[in-house]
C-alpha cells in the first residue's frame, strides 16, 4: 500500500507512475489527498475539544476544592456538551480513516523509473537470452504425451479425484517432481536462505498484508466458514512471518525459502498454452524471499535474479530474462524480471519465474519496520522469487531431454533422481 505522504509530497509524479502501469482511477490521487485534509481538519477538532474537556475537568476539581459548587455544576453542564461533540468527532474521524484506507488500497504500486513503457507481454523487454537450444529427433513428442507414454502424470484420475487441473504424479513422475523441490531447496539454502516449511492456508490478514487481498480476491480458493485462503505462493505466508514486527537492522537481509503446493483458481482451459502442465490449478514451487535496507534493494534484486539465472544455467535449459513493462507487472510489484525457458517440442518460451521488488508496498500493509542507525523508524523493503515453479521446468526437461530410448536426467539432478535417464 502506498504511503498518503507519497501522494502529497508530488501528486503529478504519483499520477505519472500509475500511469506507466496504465491505472484508470487516477483521480484517486486527489480524491486520497482531499480525505487525508478532511481527516487532518478532523483530527485537530477532535484533539482541541479533547484539551478543553481536560482542562475544565481539572478546572472542576478545583473549584469544587473551594467550595464554588454552583460554578463546578456549570462547568460539568458543558464539559457534558463537549463530550457528545468528541463523540461525534470520533465517529467522523473512523469512518474518514477507513475511506482513506479502502481508497489506498485500490492503488498499485509505482512501478520505479526503469520500468519499460509498454502494455503488452509483448512490449517487455529481452535484456538477456542464453543456453542452447536443442534439435529433438524426428517425432519428439510434447510433454503431455511423453508424461502418458511414460506413466509419469495422471491427469485423468486427478480429474476425478479433485477436477481438471489437478495433476496426480506417480512412480518415477512423482519421484522427479521430489527431485527438483529438493535440488531447488539445496540450491538455495547453500545460497544462505533458511529455509521454512509454512502454513498453507493464510488468514484474511496475511493475504492483505502481501497484496493479494483485494486484488486477487478472485483467484484464491477460500474456505469460507474459517475465512482462510489456500496459498497461490508461498511468498504469502513467509513473507507475513515479520508482519506487525519491527526487525533489528544488523538482521537485514533476511533471506528466506519455501518450498510449497500453490493453488490459484484463474487457470484456463482452452488452447496449447493450458495443455498439460502448461497451466494447472494446483502445482508446487520453491520460493526465495528478502527482507532489506531500502537503500539496497536494487542491489539485492539483481542479486536474485543472478541466483534464479545460475539455478536455471544448471539445469542445461536455454531461456532468456525479460524485464516486464508496466502494463504487464503484478499489483504488488516496482520492477520484475521474468525468466523463461525454451520449450523445444512445444517450440516456445514457457515462464518459469518472476523476481520482484516491492518495496516498501508490503511492509507498510505488514508493518513490518527497523530502526535505521540514526534512530529513524522507517519500513523496509520486500522481495520475492520463483526458485522455480515446478510444472513448465518439469515439462521444459522433459521435452528438451527426451531422446527416442528415454528421457535424460541433467546431471545435478541424477543424486536426486537416483538415476540418469526414464526408460
Amino acid at each position: 500500500m502506498l504511503q498518503v505522504n507519497v501522494l502529497r509530497n508530488d501528486p503529478n509524479f504519483v499520477k505519472e507512475r500509475l500511469a506507466v502501469k496504465h491505472f484508470k482511477q487516477v483521480e484517486l490521487v486527489d480524491e486520497i489527498i482531499a480525505l487525508d485534509d478532511d481527516r487532518k481538519k478532523t483530527q485537530v477538532e477532535f484533539d482541541n475539544t479533547q484539551a478543553k474537556i481536560n482542562a475544565a475537568s481539572k478546572e472542576i476539581g478545583k473549584l469544587m476544592a473551594t467550595g464554588k459548587k454552583d460554578e463546578a455544576e456549570q462547568a460539568k453542564l458543558e464539559v457534558g456538551a463537549w463530550k457528545l461533540e468528541v463523540e461525534k468527532h470520533k465517529e467522523a474521524l473512523e469512518l474518514l480513516e477507513k475511506k482513506l484506507t479502502d481508497s489506498l488500497v485500490i492503488l498499485p504500486n509505482l512501478p520505479c523509473a526503469k520500468v519499460p513503457i509498454g502494455k503488452t507481454p509483448e512490449e517487455n523487454i529481452n535484456v538477456k537470452q542464453a543456453g542452447e537450444i536443442p534439435t529433438l529427433y524426428e517425432g519428439a513428442k510434447p510433454h503431455w504425451d511423453l508424461i502418458k507414454q511414460y506413466n509419469l502424470v495422471d491427469f485423468e484420475t486427478g480429474s476425478k479425484i479433485t477436477g481438471s487441473g489437478f495433476p496426480l504424479y506417480k512412480g518415477k513422475g512423482a519421484k522427479f517432481q521430489r527431485a527438483l523441490s529438493q535440488y531447488f531447496l539445496d540450491f538455495n539454502t547453500d545460497a544462505g536462505y533458511t529455509e521454512f516449511i509454512p502454513p498453507y492456508m493464510v488468514n484474511e490478514a496475511s493475504a492483505y498484508g502481501t497484496g493479494q487481498l483485494p486484488d486477487k480476491e478472485g483467484q484464491m480458493y477460500h474456505a469460507t466458514a474459517d475465512n482462510f485462503y489456500l496459498i497461490p505462493t508461498a511468498e504469502v505466508p513467509v513473507t507475513n512471518i515479520y508482519r506487525d514486527t519491527i526487525v533489528k537492522e544488523s538482521d537485514l537481509p533476511i533471506k528466506m525459502t519455501a518450498y510449497s503446493p500453490c493453488f490459484r483458481r484463474e487457470a484456463g482451459s482452452f488452447g496449447s498454452d493450458v495443455r498439460g502442465l502448461n497451466r494447472v490449478h494446483q502445482f508446487e514451487k520453491v520460493e526465495i524471499i528478502q527482507i532489506v535496507d531500502p537503500a539496497k534493494s536494487y542491489e539485492v534484486l539483481d542479486e536474485m535474479v543472478a541466483h534464479v539465472e545460475k539455478l536455471i544455467q544448471s539445469l542445461e535449459l536455454p531461456y532468456r530474462i525479460l524485464a516486464l513493462c508496466g502494463g504487464d507487472m503484478s499489483f504488488a510489484s516496482a520492477m520484475t524480471y521474468d525468466f523463461e525457458v525454451y520449450s523445444a517440442a512445444q517450440q516456445k518460451w514457457l515462464e518459469v519465474s518472476s523476481v520482484s521488488n516491492f518495496e516498501a508496498f508490503q511492509t507498510n500493509r505488514m508493518k513490518c519496520r527497523y530502526k535505521n542507525a540514526e534512530g529513524k523508524m522507517q519500513f523496509a523493503h520486500s522481495l520475492n522469487g520463483s526458485s522455480l515453479a515446478l510444472p513448465r521446468i518439469y515439462a521444459s526437461l522433459i521435452e528438451n531431454n527426451q531422446t527416442v530410448d528415454g528421457i535424460k536426467i541433467p546431471k545435478v539432478l541424477q543424486k536426486y533422481f537416483g538415476a540418469e535417464e526414464i526408460v
